[in-house]
């Protein structure tokens, strides 16, 4: 028979068996269709690297899959400002389209439909509160919500590539609620086919 002294013990070593190993987390995962961001430079740098996004692909199956993963995305700095475009902007911590936000979207629509031999470039700006990543993550679902609204207004989503820059490009850099208000912003770049 058992005591109940060995029985406490035996749960308190289980309990601690226990807190010590933990629990097992499923790793974070991220469903896209989308090819995987081009490799950072090998120099090392002061900052991180912007994440960069291509647009997803339209459904395919085998070697056209393939196919479309292997196409090279065009690099950022072979787009240009278009002053047609306007930049749109968001709330803290959103990515939800606004509805005054809606209507320059919609105007960047029609600029992008009457000009259907530009590629477009959406980047996605965050203010600098937030950690780096949460930056760049956040910048990054700016810019797929932009990209996602252009896309249900007709624009081809292959015209579409988007990227991150987090906190890392201000437009301002006052420590105010006018100024990180600027911050929050996807903005538009476009390059001829």
């Amino acid at each position: 028979m058992v005591t109940r002294a060995a029985q406490v013990t035996l749960m308190s070593l289980l309990l601690a068996g226990l807190m010590i190993t933990g629990c097992a987390k499923r790793p974070a995962t991220t469903a896209a269709s989308a090819a995987a961001p081009a490799p950072a430079p090998s120099a090392p740098a002061p900052a991180p690297a912007p994440s960069a996004v291509a647009p997803p692909a339209a459904p395919a199956s085998g070697a056209s899959a393939a196919t479309a993963a292997q196409t090279p995305r065009p690099a950022p700095k072979e787009f240009m400002a278009v002053a047609a475009l306007k930049e749109v902007y968001f709330d803290f911590d959103k990515y939800d389209i606004r509805a005054e936000d809606a209507k320059t979207l919609d105007a960047n629509a029609a600029w992008l439909k009457s000009n259907g031999d530009n590629l477009v470039l959406i980047e996605g700006h965050a203010d600098e509160r937030g950690t780096n990543e949460y930056n760049l993550a956040l910048g990054e679902r700016r810019a797929k919500s932009t990209m996602n609204y252009l896309v249900s207004q007709g624009i081809q989503a292959n015209r579409i590539t988007i990227i991150s820059y987090g906190e890392e490009r201000p437009v301002c850099t006052e420590k105010t609620e006018a100024c990180w208000a600027k911050n929050r912003r996807a903005s538009f770049l476009v390059k001829p086919r």
